[in-house]
């Protein structure tokens, strides 16, 4: 399986290679080639598979440089019960007639961002020793992405995590996470700014391609394929559960910021997975709902980034939606690059309202999208413990509040749990007047001391601090 970048550089690499790089040269973010089909005979054989079989079954359609007994292990190490708290991983339960959640949450840092993190942690520890090289992951998070690669990758050999965040910008449960590791290879940078600021610093380093190679820059954001690829597992894994054969549709809302959780469910539909709808479900920084809605993509200033109840979404330039456009326009790389340099570049915006193309976003790859407030995540989260005594985090809220919006008869509605309550403490309180349970090693996490430094959205500040700080 060979991987090409979206805006059209030439080369031709292989998965370990991309694993380790992050954005193409031309700043493009790869794909592969082509997405392997599945078949409903081969469904069938992977219908009863336990997750970490299914995994590596899924993985070695797009993985061939790494011997398959070992691409087995490093699947059998990473989905056990013992990390992710039940042997199915990612349990499914119906709440309601028709719509169902998928609990993608029970791993160590209690978001769904552990279901990738932890294989790519397991994944660049043996790419490294295997090569005898060493790799600076250069981060972005919004909240959940920095704690699940940060507890991944503490302790990894040849490994260090320059993580960036919003400074203020996540609630104090999330920024304890990151913030209160002592490890000397995790390194924490509170950014003036919004989460924009931080990618645009993540993707400006990316292109320094002098400095990257220099100081072996990598990548853990969704912009890298390894970890988009290891969540459409679970697509494949929530349809098992939520269907008893194979010529039943399915559909499935994602709450989504960045794009990059709906994106893997564009790539498991394009591999044969009989899905119906994948719904984006946004907060009030809709830029995605309003693409979806009107064919225009506009990317918000800072200043018009809001700060919601739900912050792990408060993103207005989505990395991973640059992948769907690329199949979108028939992965035509001079199309995609007149939108996404050129158009975006100028006018900060581009219109398919008028392209035949927009129409294929609903009718041929299934996408629909909706809008929610902080009033919509509190009546949620209050309707579902009254009715169903489950509670669920605002983003999960969010997804609720879309599912039903899309409701189709006799097709099983999924939605994606996004994380645990106690991450978004404050939101949950406002709508119930009580804190949510805190697992028990979460206890008092807000008073241990951090490990943090502070800096401008700057890249050139923050090529300073890793080149300070590999020395």
């Amino acid at each position: 399986m060979n991987y090409l970048s979206t805006r059209g550089h030439p080369d031709r690499k292989r998965f370990c290679e991309i694993l380790l790089e992050g954005l193409a040269p031309d700043g493009g973010l790869y794909l592969p080639e082509h997405y392997p089909q599945v078949d409903t005979a081969t469904l069938a054989k992977w219908r009863d598979l336990s997750y970490a079989e299914l995994a590596f079954e899924i993985l070695s359609l797009y993985i061939d440089d790494i011997p398959p007994a070992d691409l087995k292990a490093i699947c059998a190490r990473t989905y056990t019960a013992d990390v992710f708290g039940s042997e199915e991983i990612v349990p499914l339960r119906e709440l309601e007639d028709g719509v169902y959640l998928e609990a993608l949450s029970n791993g160590p840092t209690l978001a769904f961002k552990d279901m990738a993190m932890q294989l790519l942690g397991n994944l660049f520890e043996y790419e490294l020793a295997r090569r005898g090289s060493e790799l600076n992951i250069l981060g972005a998070t919004s909240g959940d992405t920095g704690s699940a690669a940060e507890y991944a990758m503490r302790g990894k050999k040849g490994v260090r995590v320059f993580m960036t965040s919003p400074d203020g910008r996540m609630s104090p449960f999330q920024q304890a996470q990151m913030f209160s590791l002592q490890d000397e290879n995790i390194h924490n940078i509170a950014i003036t700014g919004v989460f924009d600021d931080c990618q645009d610093i993540v993707k400006a380093v990316s292109n320094d391609l002098g400095f990257k190679r220099k100081y072996r820059i990598g990548t853990v954001n969704s912009i890298n394929w390894a970890r988009l690829l290891a969540q459409v597992v679970y697509y494949f894994a929530g349809y098992f559960q939520a269907t008893a054969s194979n010529d039943k549709p399915v559909s499935f809302t994602v709450p989504s910021g960045n794009f990059g959780n709906v994106c893997a469910g564009h790539v498991a539909r394009s591999m044969g997975l009989p899905i119906q709808t994948l719904v984006v479900a946004t907060n009030e920084n809709d830029v995605l709902d309003e693409f979806f809605r009107t064919g225009i993509y506009r990317v918000r200033a800072a200043a018009d980034t809001h700060e919601t109840s739900s912050p792990s979404m408060d993103i207005s330039k989505a990395s991973n939606f640059e992948r769907f456009v690329f199949d979108l326009v028939g992965r035509d790389a001079a199309k995609l690059r007149q939108l996404f340099v050129d158009d975006l570049g100028t006018q900060g915006a581009f219109d398919l309202s008028a392209d035949p193309a927009f129409k294929q976003a609903a009718e041929r790859f299934g996408f629909k999208s909706s809008r929610s407030t902080h009033a919509d995540r509190l009546a949620v989260i209050r309707d579902t413990d009254k009715r169903f005594a489950t509670l669920v985090d605002p983003h999960t809220a969010d997804g609720l509040k879309a599912a039903r919006e899309h409701l189709a008869p006799g097709v099983p509605m999924v939605v994606l749990e996004t994380a645990l309550p106690i991450k978004f403490a404050a939101t949950l309180v406002e709508a119930l007047g009580e804190e949510p349970a805190r697992p028990k090693k979460f206890e008092g996490i807000e008073a241990l001391p951090k490990r943090v430094v502070k800096l401008p959205a700057d890249a050139e500040a923050v090529k300073a601090y890793i080149a300070q700080n590999c020395d």
